[in-house]
């Protein structure tokens, strides 16, 4: 997503037109090998991840200039969709929207296949400076945040096929809880949520846990009946609901580490884990692209002496476009 500004340059730009400018910013390098740790109890009905941004957490949520709670919720956000996204078995992306009337009135964050990570908050400072002053001591929740709305998961499997998307209105205080709810009704299927995010001595982190109640008898011992695969289940989720705040965003504690300490007894597996990276996919080229499209008397009114400026809201860098090097379109009035 754009939006025009009058910002200053944050980088040297080409002189050569934009619609052959193909360049980007320079964004970090930064990737981490083990962000995602599947794991399973064999012979049980529970699968799940358990996700770890590391210092890529930082990095994303650094990029914005926010409030602590905001960080927080797009963090969690981050993490979600980064477990979410682990389960696609195709070359395609995940995508986590909640639209709301909150201060929060929108939080994007999508992940691809391969853990190509970016998000963003849009934020009204006013409405959230006086939520934050009305209770100084309360803790902020995500529903405080975002209102009341809607939670959007959306499933994109490249160009040729339709996207494939599942809503359902906010439901409880926190972004677990409302997770939990779109898999409880639009998926039916149980699932457990927890995340964490927080400002460390590290730096911004952010994690998941997310176990998930395997439909049927896959992979489970034919013998084992339906009331023991229930108890299975439910012996998982109260030992999930062990795990603190402090063990999801140590990055002292392995994650296998952490899964042993949860469900040793239950002799759990772990499967091979896969990396996440900072994943922010702007380019001027596909910006000059957007612009093409505008009539000319509309970039004529973009301009702000005699540049148009636009903002990648994933990675908040500025674009700057001399408007002698966009063509548009002619205006329909002509």
């Amino acid at each position: 997503m754009v939006r025009a500004a009058n910002h200053a340059y944050l980088a040297t730009m080409t002189e050569r037109p934009a619609f052959l400018d193909s360049s980007r910013p320079d964004v970090p390098d930064l990737a981490v090998p083990r962000g995602i740790t599947p794991f399973y109890l064999p012979q049980k009905p529970v699968r799940g991840r358990f996700v770890r941004l590391g210092p890529l957490a930082n990095t994303l949520l650094a990029r914005h200039d926010h409030p602590e709670p905001v960080k927080i919720l797009l963090g969690q956000t981050l993490a979600l969709a980064a477990a979410l996204a682990s389960a696609l078995k195709f070359s395609g992306s995940f995508s986590l929207q909640a639209k709301g009337d909150g201060p929060v009135s929108m939080l994007v964050v999508d992940c691809t296949d391969t853990g190509a990570l970016r998000g963003y908050a849009r934020v009204n400072q006013e409405t959230l400076a006086s939520l934050l002053s009305e209770a100084p001591d309360t803790p902020v929740t995500a529903r405080m945040l975002l209102g009341d709305g809607y939670l959007a998961f959306t499933v994109a499997q490249g160009a040729d096929r339709e996207p494939q998307q599942g809503i359902v209105t906010l439901t409880g205080d926190s972004l677990a809880e409302m997770a939990e709810h779109y898999f409880a009704t639009s998926e039916q299927l149980a699932c457990q949520v927890h995340l964490a995010a927080g400002n460390t001595e590290n730096g911004w982190r952010a994690s998941a846990l997310i176990l998930e109640r395997i439909a049927g008898a896959g992979g489970i011992d034919p013998e084992v009946s339906i009331a023991e695969q229930h108890e299975a289940w439910r012996t998982a989720c109260i030992l999930a609901d062990t795990i603190t705040q402090a063990e999801l965003l140590d990055d002292s504690l392995l994650p296998e580490r952490i899964l042993y300490r949860l469900f040793h007894g239950e002799g759990v597996a772990v499967d091979k884990p896969r990396s996440l990276a900072y994943g922010c996919r702007c380019s001027r080229a596909r910006l000059a692209d957007i612009l093409e499209g505008f009539p000319r008397d509309d970039l004529d009114h973009m301009a702000i002496d005699g540049d148009i400026v636009m903002t990648c809201e994933f990675c908040n860098f500025d674009f700057r476009f001399p408007r002698e090097t966009v063509t548009g379109k002619e205006s329909s009035a002509q």
